[in-house]
């Protein structure tokens, strides 16, 4: 557990300054907007190529036709 700081004073795990805001909301938007929705199609993108080479193999979902 790591002690409060003073006002002002830094450390690694804790910059202080102007730019950190800056730094911290650029890392935001990156996440949000660039990493998140990449991550996003590949799951859904993923998961949607598992049932399609599922159903290649096992056959449509449904009762078995006669």
């Amino acid at each position: 557990m790591e002690a409060a700081l003073p006002e002002g004073q830094a450390t690694e795990n804790h910059p202080t300054g102007s730019g950190s805001g800056r730094r911290e909301l650029i890392h935001f938007l990156f996440l949000a907007f660039g990493v998140w929705p990449v991550v996003a199609v590949g799951v859904v993108g993923g998961y949607g190529f598992l049932v399609w080479m599922f159903q290649l193999i096992a056959g449509p979902p449904g009762p078995p036709g006669h």
